[in-house]
């Protein structure tokens, strides 16, 4: 839900990047942040683990300009990926705006890819968010890898409603900004 700071006249809208661990969520804040001037941009706040996986979230506040005479700023997160952060991930999912579900191409984390589909689902759903009517954008990262399943596949597994989607290779950026400017545009939208 968006957050109104009167005195401050600005409005932030939370998207959540969700996804099965080491899809390239992280990897996908990281070069927005990089992508981003410094005045459209805050410090991007990550916590790892040894293996370099997300523990917490990473967040990144977008500047927006003004919308009706507001402020308006983007709060960029990531969930971690693996299932024994489901409480975490639970936690940073709560007030989401608008979602990019982060899948990997590869056909041998198609388990994962569903597995965490269906978790975003019940989070959502147990949050009391209508799953066919939140902003949610799927992304099938990892498209430069050999073995990578078709998107008409992807789609059917993971997008049998017909979710606006992009293909991505986050690690050299491709996908990864026109990914974001659709859930934006999804969220300022649905709160229009």
């Amino acid at each position: 839900m968006a957050t109104i700071n009167y005195a401050l006249k600005e409005i932030s809208y939370k998207i959540v990047y969700y996804g099965c661990g080491m899809c390239g969520k992280t990897t996908n804040l990281q070069l927005i942040h990089d992508s981003l001037p410094g005045t459209a941009k805050g410090n991007l706040v990550s916590l790892a683990t040894q293996q370099d996986r997300t523990l917490f979230f990473d967040f990144l506040p977008v500047d927006l300009g003004t919308i009706n005479g507001l402020k308006a700023r983007f709060q960029v997160y990531t969930t971690p990926g693996q299932s024994f952060y489901s409480a975490t991930r639970k936690i940073v999912l709560r007030g989401a705006d608008g979602v990019v579900f982060v899948a990997d191409s590869q056909w041998d984390r198609m388990r994962e890819n569903i597995e965490s589909w269906q978790s975003l689902m019940t989070d959502l759903t147990e949050h009391g968010y209508d799953t066919r009517t939140m902003p949610i954008v799927v992304q099938y990262n990892k498209r430069d890898l050999p073995n990578v399943a078709p998107v008409e596949y992807l789609q059917k597994l993971l997008n049998p409603d017909g979710r606006e989607w992009h293909a991505s290779i986050a690690a050299s950026g491709q996908g990864v900004i026109n990914t974001l400017k659709a859930v934006s545009k999804s969220v300022l939208l649905r709160a229009a």
